[in-house]
């Protein structure tokens, strides 16, 4: 049988170096998602159709809620990574936890950290709950997708070994001579582009003016889309598999599914509580 396999486009993982400043691809990734979903974000509050009426968040508030995400998503995501995927280690080596440019970040502990700043800001605020965590979560898939596509350019958390007749297996530098599955594409594909589309045709059709609905979905769809991507992503070296076959990226997305679901539900079958939907006399 012949071998389709490519070798990885090795890429360098700095961006942009001006003397000893380095910007590297993966910090590009944070900072373009943040400001593109702050642009997309400002686009919805705009859209009164999308709401039935004026926004319940000012584009103020929204100004002054970037600062507090950006915090959360920093915070948590190097907080879950910690706990989650290397605690053994940082316990050994307590200042590496600081040494944010080495890498090592988690989607769910940065998610938690997302969820704390919105009830945090939300109730210092007097903004809507559940229409702040709409309006995150609509935009959350952009920053998903290139940071997805930053471990790509990094040649990290690559695939499991692959068919050598994959045309698209990857030999990357790092990853030994077996082919394997680009399942940063494949996530980028489906937590980036799908979710984002799905979420865009929902509030297309009205999503926003129910609160809570798409904060529902893309907890619930974005870990089937983490589960379904893990079954071709390596597992993290320091933790292998685990119960049964399953990665930790697995067991900590299955409790999204069923919160997603519960919200979704709880969404469509109550009215909103006052307290979650009280709105800040934005204009």
């Amino acid at each position: 049988m012949t071998s389709l396999f490519i070798d990885f486009p090795v890429f360098d993982p700095v961006a942009i170096k001006l003397g000893p400043i380095a910007i590297r691809w993966y910090a590009l990734a944070y900072i373009g998602g943040i400001v593109l979903g702050w642009i997309y974000a400002r686009s919805l509050l705009k859209n009164e159709r999308l709401w039935g009426g004026p926004a319940p968040i000012s584009l103020a508030q929204l100004d002054d809620f970037i600062l507090w995400v950006t915090v959360g998503i920093i915070l948590g995501g190097r907080t879950g990574y910690v706990l989650f995927y290397n605690l053994p280690f940082f316990l050994q080596n307590p200042v590496k936890i600081f040494e944010l440019w080495e890498g090592g970040m988690s989607f769910h502990g940065g998610f938690m950290g997302c969820v704390i700043a919105v009830i945090w800001f939300a109730r210092s605020n007097r903004v809507p709950i559940l229409s702040l965590g709409d309006i995150t979560t609509a935009v959350g898939p952009i920053g998903l997708f290139l940071g997805r596509i930053a471990n790509f350019i990094n040649g990290e958390l690559w695939g499991r070994p692959a068919d050598p007749s994959l045309p698209w297996a990857m030999v990357f530098p790092r990853g030994g001579p077996v082919p394997r599955h680009p399942s940063q594409l494949y996530e980028a594909g489906l937590e980036g582009i799908l979710l984002f589309a799905v979420l865009t045709v929902m509030i297309r059709f009205g999503a926003l003016k129910r609160p809570g609905l798409i904060l529902g979905n893309f907890i619930a769809l974005y870990g089937v889309a983490r589960i379904t991507g893990e079954h071709f992503r390596e597992p993290d070296p320091q933790l292998g598999f685990l119960w049964g076959g399953l990665t930790m990226g697995m067991l900590l997305s299955v409790p999204m599914v069923i919160a997603g679901v519960i919200i979704i539900v709880w969404t469509w079958s109550h009215k909103t509580s006052p307290e979650l939907t009280q709105t800040s006399g934005a204009e």
